[in-house]
């Protein structure tokens, strides 16, 4: 198959750009992948891509920023996603004669309001998949709205978590377009595991408000004279940086509490710890959750809306503990960082129990979901609805054990298992 992603800005640094780097990367193993990035403002991307993967921008910034058409608002993209003000008549052009001339058997959005591009003016030649990279509730009603009245014309819609799938099927209403949940794939790192003597804690991730790095401060502030000789290390960067700066000379945490600014790739920060932190107050998913699992980092996590509670096994491979509670996340905290032979346990499990997130499980999902949707668009059968597929034949790793068969449903999936070899 040749398959192609439609991307905001794939010369940047996020989440989306992360995990789409990463299917796309193993999908070129046996396709012919390339991604298409509407914007493009630097000269190479922050993050490395596979080489056998294509990259190409369709409207370049340091030299078309001025353009008169990138001034006038654009037509297409809707108001209600949050990218709308860099969206224009120059983008809505090019991404019209992009889709208008694709040759590939399968194109995937990877945001909402490029969903909306690919339901309007993909042809019906080739299969339209809407990557959901947020969660359906997270959507403003215009944005929801706008979404009612295109997705019917797409074949297939993916989503990062389960709960996330059944409320697309539960209240979009799209019985012929088929719904799936495909999480975010992580690569093995190339670097040996944390081993849980590191007197570290780690936090990742943009620092913006729903993030709560403000309630991870105070946490360590409950911590910190216990524990004089560990670290808090957040690295990333956002418009909160200033406010958690003062934050933390408020609170004289100067000695503990280190704001490291962005690094990638992160890999080589999260084996310096020994325990990673979450302190949203929503996550679509988590990738940071997994990055870190795959480095032998046992999580704590706020229980937050989607992601966590499908990723962490609470008291196996980590802590969930409730959103808004500073007192609850040192806690978790505390327990880890006094009982080095349980972060060691548990980093152990979350090393294994991640290995369900490589990219060749999941791949292989993607890749199945895919050739069914061009036999069907090939063959004239019809779609089938909520993500009815069986047999799809990867050994996913999950909870200690191996799944040899998938069935996903009518809006459920049933996981049928057997005990991994040991």
């Amino acid at each position: 198959m040749k398959i192609s992603f439609l991307l905001h800005n794939g010369y940047g640094i996020g989440g989306t750009i992360r995990t789409t780097f990463n299917l796309a990367g193993a999908l070129a193993g046996r396709h012919d992948v390339e991604i298409v990035s509407v914007l493009r403002h630097r000269e190479r991307p922050h993050l490395t891509l596979d080489p056998r993967v294509r990259m190409r921008a369709l409207v370049d910034l340091l030299t078309e920023q001025d353009d008169p058409r990138h001034g006038r608002p654009s037509r297409v993209f809707p108001s209600g996603d949050t990218r709308r003000a860099q969206y224009s008549e120059l983008t809505d052009e090019r991404i019209a004669a992009a889709l208008g001339t694709v040759d590939a058997d399968v194109v995937i959005g990877t945001r909402a309001g490029l969903n909306i591009h690919l339901a309007r003016q993909a042809p019906d030649r080739v299969v339209k998949v809407a990557q959901e990279h947020l969660t359906l509730d997270s959507h403003p009603s215009r944005m929801r709205t706008a979404m009612r009245r295109v997705y019917h014309r797409l074949d297939g819609i993916t989503t990062v978590t389960e709960a996330d799938a059944a409320s697309y099927r539960r209240k979009m209403r799209l019985p012929r377009v088929r719904v799936e949940a495909l999480p975010n794939s992580v690569p093995q790192p190339v670097l040996p595991p944390a081993d849980g003597r590191a007197r570290v804690v780690i936090a990742a991730g943009r620092l913006h408000r729903v993030k709560r790095y403000d309630r991870l401060i105070e946490s360590w502030a409950l911590l910190a004279e216990r524990f004089p000789d560990w670290q808090l290390r957040i690295y990333g960067h956002g418009p909160e940086r200033e406010r958690l700066r003062q934050r933390i000379d408020e609170m004289a945490l100067n000695d503990q509490v280190f704001l490291m600014g962005p690094a990638t790739p992160l890999e080589a920060e999260w084996v310096k710890g020994s325990i990673a932190v979450m302190t949203s107050e929503f996550e679509s998913f988590g990738m940071t959750i997994v990055e870190a699992m795959r480095c032998g980092l046992p999580v704590v996590s706020t229980d937050c809306p989607n992601g966590p509670r499908e990723i962490i096994e609470d008291g196996v491979d980590g802590l969930l503990v409730p959103v808004g509670d500073p007192r609850a996340l040192a806690a978790g905290l505390e327990r880890l960082m006094a009982d080095e032979a349980l972060r060691q346990h548990m980093g152990r499990q979350a090393l294994g129990n991640a290995a369900r997130f490589d990219p060749v499980p999941v791949v292989d999902r993607a890749e199945a979901m895919f050739e069914d949707l061009v036999a069907a668009r090939r063959g004239g059968a019809p779609r089938r609805a909520g993500g009815a597929r069986r047999g799809i034949g990867a050994a996913l790793v999950s909870r200690g054990h191996a799944v040899r068969d998938l069935t996903l449903a009518a809006g459920a999936a049933t996981l049928k298992t057997v005990r991994r070899e040991r």
